[in-house]
């Protein structure tokens, strides 16, 4: 890197075989795609006291619980690039609905069903994620009850660059799902309604027949889903990778990335950092979202629930992890993020819903 300087104590390779009695800090600018330096601390950089203003990490306990209004989407995050909202659905969409504001990205934490859209059906499973361009007209039929992680996008959720991974990397093209050309299967009602959110307000269209009648289409702009069981993670046995690595999915100004099971490096021989290394992240707000199993770099965190780290303030592993991580070969964890590059606002809901004492978790006992 140009101008690369160093000083006193450091490592030959980033998260490998720490000094001893330290902690090291990855400062990072543009999230992990730019200018990067590391810090070797005495203390870790979490082991504060007190925190007074905000931001502080915030934490979701599993958010599909009794305070969430069953058919609703909820708001948790937003800003004008991106909005992230949960529910939980026990019935099927009454009208059909069209967004003309953002494209949109749901991720099916359980539950089954089919999207039918003016493009075709798209049946969904436990974590697939289903992408709906912007003006595409839809309707969300279940077949059992269904828990969503919803993303809004300003822009298009576009792939990654594989660069020197080379394009089967990350996840391969036929793991990508579009549907087959299909007419609505609703055809005995005598009106159909459409919903269109256009500028935050409802529009309602009401047609005398069903509005999914296409008989074909072609193009490159359509709906399609992915699987988070079919990422495939970056990994190497010398090196804890950045989150970036992860990503799945880019938008203007901030990304979706796939944490999945995966063997952990290896400390023993090679000294490298099991665990998520400390940083600030300064340029961008975190967020984790939860999927399914076993969390051992967070403390107290079950499937359903969310943390929200902002820019600024430093954040990482649990100080129990770090004992426990050399014990461990391997990770069963899923969690989806995202990462934003201009702050984040939480809503009165997530206000009034979030585990108030989350950021006293980094704290000694």
């Amino acid at each position: 890197m140009d101008n690369f300087k160093s000083s006193g104590i450091f490592t030959k390779q980033a998260h490998v075989k720490v000094p001893q009695g330290h902690f090291e800090e990855e400062h990072g600018r543009k999230g992990f795609f730019g200018r990067v330096s590391h810090l070797y601390h005495q203390q870790p950089p979490v082991a504060w006291t007190h925190i007074d203003g905000e931001l502080k990490p915030q934490s979701q306990p599993p958010m599909f619980e009794e305070q969430l209004v069953k058919n609703k989407f909820e708001v948790i995050l937003s800003n004008h690039d991106v909005i992230i909202s949960i529910a939980n659905l026990n019935q099927s969409f009454k009208n059909f609905y069209r967004n003309a504001d953002f494209d949109e990205l749901y991720f099916i934490h359980d539950g089954a069903g089919v999207f039918e859209t003016s493009y075709g059906h798209l049946e969904y499973i436990k974590g697939d994620y289903v992408v709906i361009p912007r003006g595409v007209t839809y309707k969300l039929y279940l077949q059992t009850p269904t828990k969503i992680f919803k993303v809004e996008s300003s822009s298009e959720f576009e792939q990654p660059s594989r660069g020197l991974l080379g394009p089967n990397a990350l996840y391969d093209q036929t793991a990508i799902k579009t549907p087959e050309a299909a007419h609505g299967s609703e055809q005995d009602k005598t009106e159909y309604k459409i919903e269109i959110k256009r500028l935050g307000k409802i529009t309602t269209v009401t047609y005398p027949h069903n509005p999914l009648c296409v008989s074909g289409w072609k193009g490159s702009c359509y709906p399609f889903k992915l699987s988070i069981y079919d990422f495939c993670p970056v990994m190497s046995h010398r090196y804890h990778m950045p989150p970036s690595a992860h990503t799945t999915f880019v938008c203007k100004n901030f990304v979706v990335c796939s944490f999945v099971e995966r063997p952990l490096e290896d400390s023993e021989t090679h000294g490298v950092l099991k665990v998520p290394f400390y940083h600030s992240n300064i340029d961008f707000d975190e967020v984790l979202f939860y999927h399914q199993g076993n969390f051992f770099s967070r403390d107290n965190i079950d499937a359903g629930a969310l943390t929200f780290h902002p820019q600024g303030i430093h954040h990482g592993p649990h100080p129990k992890a770090f004992k426990n991580s050399n014990a461990k070969t391997y990770t069963d964890e899923y969690a989806v993020m995202i990462d934003a590059r201009n702050p984040l606002i939480t809503s009165e809901w997530f206000s009034k819903n979030e585990n108030k004492d989350y950021w006293k978790s980094w704290m000694s006992n």
